[in-house]
């Protein structure tokens, strides 16, 4: 019989003095959502908390102050609902109601980032149309008999919520609501990320050398370690965001979903996210079942397989979603996500099952399942004999030969260099050299947030080859991009739903603070003037592991 978990003084100080959200203030808002049976309609009644509602929660608006947002959500616990859809459906509404002008800011922001040329946006527009049309019809036709498509009735259940939410927020303060393309966009957001070179037929491998840097910071990527120290006395978890500093609009979601569906493994989660998304896009994600999940995204420099991309399709975040919903495993988890594979948002997902780890006596197999995708081809295989001998690191190359091969590296790596090298790329060469310093949540943070770029020779005096990358202090084309946020906890955090994070760009070693003020042309609406934020304690209030 295992022994009960026993948290380190760390995580008990910081269990100890974590806010709980009190009454109703400037900047932070509650509400429920009530289900009239008779009508057959929600109906939300801002300022209260009420457990016999269909769902309630409340958003703390504390990004300018703490560099974070927090918002929680119950949903199902409530008078009975007709079905799961419901309960979905008013955790969306929730969500979306409470949350309903920060996604519009964040859309506003996103979305020249991402749409540069005007005559994508029909392209794009009718993909998404016909991929949300094909699985509507897939739900519809299959949901009773299979699984799978039941929980994408479940995911779209609250994606519709989150709009007609967001839209009765607007209606109550007369501004104008979010269309479902524009809630879509926000959802899809890592998905277009492939999706947009695919329809313009533009790609890596067609961009000429000195723009390559440039547009791989705007793709998206990300540093991840998993460490475990010597004698299995933890293990520790760490992500560090890269993308544009536009989407640092954030918001850490915990929810708690009541799910009457024997699919259902985990209606619990905790992690990182944006306002309108229904996922992390990080991905940082605590899950009720014991599983905690993160991932690195890839690049596709191989063109030739973007023909293999079909609206019908479930996109990457859809998958994720109904993965994390019903896996009892890492194995089963990349079973579920292999399903009708969009390939888009093609990235190397980390699944580490803390059920199969026991401190200090064994890490059994399948404790860490490595998943990675390309379009046409999703492989996954157990990599926990690598975890046992210390640690697990993800920097965006590809680690299964197939991947690294079809996805294009081999021929990157010869015109460019160890970059694309999955043992010699800069971040491969720091993880080897410095892991070893990693023993505990306080080094664990230093090694995620490191950029010491001017000193070190594994980075070449270029201040995105290092863990945490910091594109605007390029000396040649400088831009507001690069790693900005780190999320880190360990096995007992993780079994509480317990994480610390960051936002902003780092500071490590006396780099100077990041500020609007040098980039005042990129659209910023709503997000903090400088980052000078600490680490924040991330934990549900709502509710208990």
């Amino acid at each position: 019989m295992k022994s009960p978990v026993k948290l380190s003084l760390w995580w008990v100080a910081i269990w100890a003095t974590a806010a709980v959200p009190a009454v109703q203030t400037e900047g932070n808002r509650n509400a429920t959502v009530y289900w009239d049976a008779v009508q057959k309609l929600m109906f939300v009644k801002e300022g209260v908390m009420d457990k016999n509602g269909a769902a309630y929660g409340y958003f703390n608006d504390t990004l300018i102050h703490s560099g974070w947002g927090v918002l929680e959500v119950q949903a199902g616990y409530g008078p009975k609902l007709p079905n799961v859809e419901n309960v979905m459906f008013a955790a969306g509404y929730l969500e979306g109601y409470l949350t309903a002008h920060k996604m519009s800011v964040h859309y506003s922001n996103m979305y020249p980032q991402l749409i540069t040329d005007p005559s994508i946006i029909g392209p794009v527009t009718d993909f998404m149309s016909k991929q949300d049309t094909w699985a509507r019809e897939q739900v519809k036709e299959k949901k009773a008999t299979d699984t799978l498509w039941r929980h994408v009735g479940y995911v779209l259940a609250q994606l519709d919520g989150m709009q007609a939410g967001a839209a009765e927020w607007a209606k109550r303060n007369r501004t104008k609501p979010l269309s479902l393309f524009q809630v879509q966009f926000l959802n899809s957001m890592g998905d277009l990320l492939d999706l947009i070179p695919m329809l313009t037929g533009t790609g890596q491998t067609a961009l000429r050398s000195d723009s390559w840097t440039k547009n791989r910071q705007a793709m998206g990527h990300c540093s991840a370690l998993i460490k475990v120290l010597p004698g299995f006395e933890n293990v520790l978890i760490a992500h560090s965001s890269w993308f544009v500093y536009a989407a640092t609009n954030r918001i850490y979601k915990h929810w708690d979903f009541k799910l009457n569906d024997t699919s259902t493994t985990s209606g619990k989660m905790s992690f990182s996210s944006y306002p309108g998304f229904l996922e992390s896009l990080d991905d940082f994600y605590l899950l009720g079942s014991g599983l905690v999940m993160t991932q690195t995204t890839n690049n596709i420099f191989n063109r030739d397989l973007y023909k293999l991309v079909t609206p019908q399709s479930l996109l990457a975040w859809q998958r994720v979603r109904v993965a994390n919903m019903m896996a009892r495993g890492g194995e089963d988890w990349g079973r579920i996500f292999t399903k009708f594979n969009s390939g888009t948002y093609n990235n190397q997902y980390m699944i580490l099952d803390l059920n199969k780890i026991e401190l200090k006596r064994w890490i059994g197999p399948g404790a860490l399942y490595v998943v990675e995708q390309i379009p046409g081809m999703v492989e996954f295989s157990d990599q926990t004999d690598i975890l046992r001998k210390g640690y697990w690191p993800s920097y965006n190359v590809p680690f299964h030969k197939k991947i690294y091969n079809e996805s294009g590296y081999p021929v990157m790596w010869e015109q460019y260099g160890d970059d694309f090298s999955y043992d010699l790329c800069p971040r491969a060469k720091i993880f080897r050299r410095d892991q070893n310093r990693v023993n505990d949540i306080v080094s664990l943070k230093h090694i995620m947030r490191y950029n010491n770029y001017s000193k070190d020779p594994y980075s070449e005096g270029n201040p995105c080859k290092t863990i945490c990358c910091r594109e605007d202090l390029q000396s040649e084309q400088p831009s507001p991009g690069g790693c900005y946020d780190t999320k880190v906890t360990d096995y007992h955090a993780a079994k509480l739903f317990l994480a610390e994070a960051i936002n902003g760009p780092t500071v490590q070693g006396n780099l100077p603070v990041f500020s609007w003020m040098n980039f005042n042309s990129t659209l910023h609406v709503g997000l903090p003037p400088t980052y000078k934020f600490k680490f924040e304690t991330m934990k549900p209030t709502l509710f208990k592991p």
